[in-house]
């Protein structure tokens, strides 16, 4: 399964693409006013998430790296969920940020419970570190990406 990640660009009129497709209209606003607060810069941006040419779910990054680590966020839109495409998914995130930086820490959070995210960051080669308290979502687990010498490909 191939997917590619489409990046949501900087204004709401440069994504044309995006904007009357029904799984896109929120997030697609939470990303213009995002960018507005953190800034745009490649590749640490919003992406949406594309399978022969259908959008199936959105990916990104919380911003760019800060002291040496950047958190990931995905998710499949409710046609496309338990499908195997939210861990394609976060492995093309892992992917996209290590290829811009290899020393980076790639981070994630999940509510504390085991569900699909917490296996889907098990399968890519994620830990769990212990719980951290995030301002919006209260205590979650953190995740961290440990890369493997051995592994050939994320």
């Amino acid at each position: 399964m191939t997917i590619a990640l489409l990046p949501i660009k900087q204004l709401l009129s440069e994504n044309t693409e995006f904007i009357n497709h029904a799984d896109c209209s929120e997030t697609l606003e939470m990303s213009i006013v995002f960018y507005a607060n953190v800034g745009y810069r490649l590749p640490w941006i919003g992406y949406y998430a594309s399978l022969d040419g259908t959008l199936v779910g959105s990916a990104g990054f919380k911003g760019r790296p800060i002291d040496g680590k950047v958190e990931i966020a995905y998710g499949t839109f409710p046609l496309y969920q338990n499908k195997g495409i939210g861990t394609v998914i976060c492995r093309q995130l892992v992917r996209l940020a290590r290829a811009a930086d290899p020393s980076i820490r790639i981070m994630a959070r999940t509510l504390m419970e085991e569900n699909y995210s917490t296996r889907i960051l098990r399968k890519n080669g994620f830990e769990r570190l212990g719980v951290v308290n995030d301002p919006d979502d209260g205590d979650v687990w953190e995740w961290e990406y440990k890369y493997k010498e051995k592994e050939t490909s994320v």
